[in-house]
């Protein structure tokens, strides 16, 4: 199995910032399209390779413009949705990492799964649990990710997230390791 993480897009909440980390639900801007589109060029989707996206407009619609050709498999799980880099404390949440509801997902996104787990609230998702907890939920992660029956697993999700499971895996990371709009990162 292959494993990949892709950054989502270039969304709005990055182009006036720190006000624009304020922006509820942000979509992806013109350019974040172009990115998202361009992703087929480095990472052609087969219909037997998994999505695994964020429960954010930002990461569905990079998904979206990204795989418009393929039947492959798509999930939104709340383990990949938006988590700071380095830990900050509850008030240093932005809006812009409001994980959607799974109303609003069936509503705006039809024809993408969705992963709901016991062991974590939807609505607060993994953005600011301890990192013993997510140490807990990263493994359990993993561990869903390695028992699926696909040779390619494309998770969609964030700079701090994806940063996150990089350190959880052993690597030394700092902020600079973030990736950039739309940038990748293999796993194994």
């Amino acid at each position: 199995m292959e494993l990949y993480f892709i950054r989502h897009a270039q969304g709005e909440h990055v182009l006036n910032p720190p006000d624009s980390l304020q922006i509820l639900d942000p979509a992806l801007t013109d350019l974040g399209i172009k990115q998202a589109r361009k992703l087929k060029e480095l990472f052609p989707v087969f219909d037997d390779d998994l999505l695994i996206i964020s429960p954010l407009r930002r990461t569905l619609q990079t998904a979206e413009y990204w795989t418009i050709d393929s039947a492959c498999k798509k999930i939104v799980h709340p383990l990949v949705g938006p988590r700071m880099f380095p830990l900050l404390s509850s008030y240093k949440a932005y809006n812009c990492d409001t994980v959607l509801s799974k109303e609003q997902i069936i509503k705006d996104f039809p024809h993408i799964e969705i992963e709901d787990i016991n062991s974590l609230n939807w609505n607060s998702g993994i953005n600011i649990v301890p990192e013993v907890e997510f140490a807990m939920l990263a493994q359990q992660f993993m561990n869903w990710c390695k028992k699926l029956d696909t040779n390619r697993i494309f998770i969609v999700s964030h700079d701090g997230t994806i940063t996150a499971y990089r350190q959880f895996l052993g690597e030394i990371v700092t902020r600079d390791n973030f990736l950039g709009d739309a940038g990748y990162y293999k796993v194994f």
